[in-house]
């Protein structure tokens, strides 16, 4: 928890030093990075907190079977969302921390990825057709091409940078 109150003191001191130098869209694009990380962590943190209301004393009790497979589709479904809204979270902080000017294609390929795989997860295989099922894999196999060739490009961006 220190690290990350350091680490967000030291984004407020960098902020406050670079704010003179910065465009008047910019500092826009600051300020609503700044924003829409506060609303996220505070919309993720009270996620997580009704997510340990409720399964906590549902597991205890034995209640809940984790091993059950409508009880884990809804578990990991709950969880699979908070891991999104953290890749969300953190694609934010780096328009925030400067580390890039927008939002990166990967980083919301990467997201829609995660998005695909919490579907896959929750979906009742009984009730979905076929169809939707392979278009959903369609879609899967489509974003993780692109996701490795973004990557690629990246890595040869970055090689040729070193040599």
């Amino acid at each position: 928890m220190a690290t990350k109150h350091h680490a967000s003191q030291k984004l407020l001191a960098e902020t406050r030093e670079q704010w003179p130098l910065l465009s008047l869209y910019e500092r826009f694009e600051q300020v609503v990075a700044i924003v829409l990380s506060l609303v996220i962590a505070v919309v993720i943190a009270l996620a997580l907190v009704q997510l340990l209301i409720r399964i906590v004393p549902l597991l205890v009790s034995g209640a809940i079977d984790p091993l059950d497979h409508e009880a884990f589709q809804a578990l990991f479904g709950m969880i699979m969302t908070l891991l999104i809204a953290m890749e969300f979270k953190h694609s934010i902080i780096r328009v925030a921390l400067r580390r890039s000017s927008l939002v990166q294609v990967k980083t919301v390929v990467l997201i829609s990825l995660i998005a695909l795989g919490r579907k896959f997860v929750i979906l009742d295989t009984k009730a979905t057709s076929a169809s939707t099922i392979a278009a959903l894999a369609g879609a899967t196999l489509v974003l993780g091409l692109v996701y490795w060739l973004l990557r690629e490009r990246d890595d040869r961006l970055t090689d040729g940078e070193d040599g």
